[in-house]
């Protein structure tokens, strides 16, 4: 079936077929790999993408479930060649070690903050709870998270 997306402000007409998930028609069908398949189960965070804004675990979510709906990918976060200040933070931060969850923690933050840019330290760490990490510890991602929301704020 042929479905039409909207991914990171562009629209593709893509064939999709009723079993395939959001993130093989992603990956497979249309080619983008700023998403990773990490545990397939949705507890991960690696496959995150924000789906009309919201963060949702690309592995169980159907592809025709997200035609005519925006979605964004970590690739659309970047504009005119300039790294997104979200993606400046975790640069200046060291927030980036293997970047096999960078993506899904981008996403997931932005999201968060946009919708609650007052937010302490620990309700940032709550929002990140379905985003694993194994080489950070946490600590530099929360540190740039928290850096952005201080810009957004106007207190950076």
């Amino acid at each position: 079936m042929i479905a039409t997306f909207s991914i990171n402000g562009r629209t593709r007409d893509v064939d999709v077929q009723p079993n395939q998930t959001l993130l093989d028609v992603l990956r497979d069908t249309l080619g983008i790999f700023d998403l990773k398949e990490g545990c397939s189960e949705g507890v991960c965070g690696a496959c995150t993408v924000l789906l009309d804004g919201r963060p949702v675990s690309s592995c169980l979510i159907l592809g025709l479930s997200a035609r005519r709906r925006r979605i964004m990918t970590v690739r659309g976060l970047a504009g005119d060649g300039e790294l997104h200040p979200l993606q400046q933070a975790f640069l200046r931060h060291g927030a980036v070690q293997c970047g096999f969850c960078t993506p899904g923690m981008l996403l997931t933050g932005l999201a968060f903050l946009e919708r609650h840019p007052n937010a302490d330290r620990a309700a940032i760490r709550e929002a990140l709870a379905g985003n694993l990490c194994r080489c950070t510890g946490y600590a530099k991602i929360l540190d740039a998270l928290e850096a952005y929301a201080r810009e957004l704020n106007g207190r950076g």
